[in-house]
């Protein structure tokens, strides 16, 4: 929103609603607070179209934004930098339509990855990048998981006899995704040790830990801290998801656990998986999406 400011648009909130109104934005130099991939994504895409020049500093480098800015600029727009923490855009009256593949979601396939260590599996996961993965396999063969590269776009990944625990501090990229986190808790409760995990992008973002607990996992939460003992065995229960990340968490935990496991308010994984349950089932899960 002061991104948006800077650029010239009016922006007020509302009776719960944010209003942004504009004839047409002007180019500035701004600088974030904070990384921000949204934040970032949206300011590119505003300033694309916006007369004169913007400097955007501090930029956000996730992968998502330098492919955003691939597309944007197949489809006439003029953008230098995006993958760096300062991207530079030069406004055009328009743009017009264009072709773009999509990269790979990384956070998709890092998930897969998790649910093969968790299970004690061995996969195969096509259609990924394995360059934007590496915080995440790094993490994950430090616990001892094996994985390799069986083509430009395919990982194999194998769980061993037993897991080590890790610690983990969530990072702006190329460090470890905080969209991982709740995945790497997960399998941090089949781990043998200690792992203690550090949130440092969002605030509450733990809530998934208790519903663990109510499992059977052994957490307790110091702040922006989760320390996590294993192994400990998981039984099934009745819990909640309370985000996209948790969602995922939880049924990673799930297919781990001993007995049935029922997740409430799964809607929220929708956001960010593709028909999850179809595709665990294909290797070997027992899951059944209730529609009520």
């Amino acid at each position: 929103m002061k991104g948006l400011e800077a650029l010239g648009a009016t922006v007020k909130l509302e009776h719960g609603y944010v209003e942004a109104r504009a004839d047409r934005l002007t180019g500035t130099l701004f600088c974030f607070d904070t990384i921000s991939v949204t934040g970032t994504e949206n300011l590119m895409m505003a300033a694309a179209l916006a007369e004169g020049d913007t400097i955007l500093e501090n930029a956000a480098r996730e992968p998502e934004i330098p492919d955003l800015a691939n597309l944007l600029n197949k489809m006439g727009a003029s953008i230098e930098g995006a993958g760096t923490d300062t991207i530079r855009i030069h406004g055009v009256s328009r743009l017009h339509g264009a072709e773009h593949r999509i990269i790979p979601d990384r956070i998709e396939a890092g998930t897969f990855l998790a649910a093969a260590a968790i299970t004690g599996g061995h996969l195969v996961i096509d259609g990924v990048d394995p360059t934007h993965l590496a915080a995440t396999i790094g993490k994950l063969k430090e616990s001892g998981v094996a994985i390799q590269l069986g083509g430009p776009n395919t990982l194999e990944v194998k769980s061993p006899d037993k897991l080590h625990s890790v610690d983990v501090t969530t990072q702006e990229y190329p460090g470890f995704p905080t969209d991982m986190q709740a995945q790497f808790m997960a399998l941090m409760t089949q781990a043998d040790g200690t792992s203690v995990i550090t949130e440092t992008i969002f605030e509450n973002r733990f809530l998934h830990a208790f519903e663990l607990m109510r499992m059977g996992a052994d957490i307790t939460m110091e702040g922006r801290r989760a320390v996590v003992r294993g192994r400990t065995s998981l039984a099934g229960a009745m819990i909640q998801a309370s985000d996209l990340r948790a969602s995922a968490s939880l049924v990673l935990a799930a297919v781990a656990a001993e007995g049935e496991t029922l997740i409430d308010r799964v809607y929220h994984i929708d956001r960010g998986y593709e028909r999850i349950e179809e595709k665990l089932v294909s290797v070997g899960a027992n899951i059944r999406r209730i529609s009520e």
